[in-house]
C-alpha cells in the first residue's frame, strides 16, 4: 500500500523562542518539509482557538503552537 499523503502543518512560533530555533535550523541548511507553514507571532499567548480552527477551515491537516 503506497500513500502519497503529505499532511499540511501550520506552525503557530513564538518569534523570541520557537521562530529563533527555526531561522537557526534554516541557517544550519537543515531541511523541514514544505509542507509546513510558520507563522510568526510576537508572542505565543497570542494565540487563540480561532487561529486554529482557521487554520483547519484552509485545508490544515494539523496545527500546533511552539512558544
Amino acid at each position: 500500500m503506497s500513500s502519497d499523503f503529505e499532511p499540511k502543518i501550520v506552525a503557530f512560533c513564538c518569534k523570541f523562542c520557537a521562530y529563533t530555533a527555526a531561522d537557526l535550523a534554516g541557517s544550519m541548511r537543515l531541511e523541514y518539509p514544505s509542507t509546513v507553514r510558520i507563522i510568526q507571532l510576537l508572542c505565543s499567548g497570542r494565540v487563540d482557538v480561532l487561529h486554529l480552527l482557521k487554520a483547519f477551515e484552509n485545508g490544515a491537516d494539523a496545527a500546533f503552537v511552539a512558544g
